[in-house]
């Protein structure tokens, strides 16, 4: 029997390729795991939504329906440059940058929350802007009261803005990666999460139950990113959270039609139901990154923070590539998010 030839294959080496088809292809320094995708997808996706809202915050929906955002703008309701993004990519940095290291200190988040407003730390520009009332009165009770963390958020009824709904994503993913669920204690432990993390700034349980509905939306995209988990997602907060004296606020959310109702039925407001119905009733009705969170912004209102928390669970379904590059080089500050984002996943070992 004649010897089989065996022909050897040749492999470039990885410095062969230019830099850009390395960056494309994410070869060789450029690898990146799918874990720092998932967080890059969902921090930046964030991001960009927040930047995009900013120029039209307030903007009336029939004045957006005339002149619709389209892309990056700059310079219009505050004076800062296109891709500048607001307190609500601020505050999630400020705790991010903690989260980042695989722990959970609530007073080193407050303190970066203090930071923000007193430093100028955590901003695009280098100045804080667009502070929101129930935030900024729960900082000052840090500062000046020196209540414990968990105590300074407001609990009255009147205090359910969605100052701690858009910023609840990274201890989604933190928990996410460190304590998925699976059993009854790591449910318990994960909603505990989620409401302290929420009570930094908003302690009503109206508040805490919008962070619980968008945690289980999101971690579920983040395990198997299909618009199916959104509905099962929906589904488990429905039997999960039934037994909230809250529940009834959020009932539109979990009725099979929700997503069929007409624009003129969604509210995009402050209030931190108006705020989730909007981004959910987004994400569902629109097929691709883009078009999701430029709905979000032409609904108007508080157009930065619902674009923003629709832009996170939208990166999260349609992945990091899904967020258009001239969106994501123009944000500002990318690479400082994208480092924290590296450093994170670095950390964030237990479950890989």
């Amino acid at each position: 029997m004649a010897d089989k030839k065996i022909k050897a294959a040749y492999v470039e080496p990885l410095d062969y390729f230019p830099e850009e088809i390395r960056r494309k292809y994410k070869l060789g320094e450029f690898y990146e795991s799918e874990k720092l995708q998932k967080i890059k997808a969902v921090m930046i996706g964030h991001a960009v939504g927040d930047a995009l809202g900013v120029p039209v915050e307030f903007s009336y929906r029939e004045d957006l329906k005339k002149a619709p955002v389209s892309d990056m703008e700059g310079y219009g309701v505050y004076d800062v440059p296109a891709g500048a993004w607001s307190d609500d990519t601020s505050m999630s940095l400020a705790a991010f940058d903690v989260l980042a290291d695989g722990k959970v200190d609530w007073n080193k988040i407050m303190d970066n929350f203090a930071r923000w407003i007193e430093n100028d730390e955590y901003t695009p520009t280098g100045e804080a802007f667009d502070v929101g009332r129930t935030c900024l009165a729960a900082i000052i009770t840090y500062l000046r009261d020196k209540k414990p963390p968990r105590e300074c958020g407001g609990r009255d009824e009147h205090d359910n803005g969605n100052g701690s709904l858009m910023r609840i994503h990274p201890w989604v993913l933190f928990a996410t990666y460190a304590m998925p669920m699976g059993t009854e204690d790591t449910y318990w432990l994960w909603l505990a999460l989620m409401r302290d993390a929420s009570y930094l700034t908003h302690g009503h349980d109206r508040a805490v139950m919008g962070c619980y509905i968008y945690s289980f939306v999101l971690s579920f995209l983040l395990k198997e990113p299909t618009r199916e988990s959104i509905k099962k997602a929906l589904d488990f907060s429905e039997r999960s959270l039934d037994y909230m004296d809250e529940f009834e606020h959020y009932a539109r959310i979990f009725k099979p039609d929700f997503e069929a109702l007409p624009e003129s039925d969604i509210r995009s407001s402050g209030y931190v139901v108006d705020t989730l119905e909007a981004a959910l009733w987004c994400l569902l009705t629109t097929g691709s990154y883009r078009e999701c969170v430029l709905k979000a912004v032409n609904l108007g209102r508080d157009t930065d923070t619902v674009a923003a928390i629709a832009g996170g669970l939208a990166g999260a379904l349609y992945g990091y590539d899904s967020i258009p590059e001239e969106w994501r080089n123009t944000l500002i500050k990318r690479e400082y998010i994208e480092e924290m984002c590296r450093r994170a996943s670095e950390n964030w070992t237990e479950n890989d």
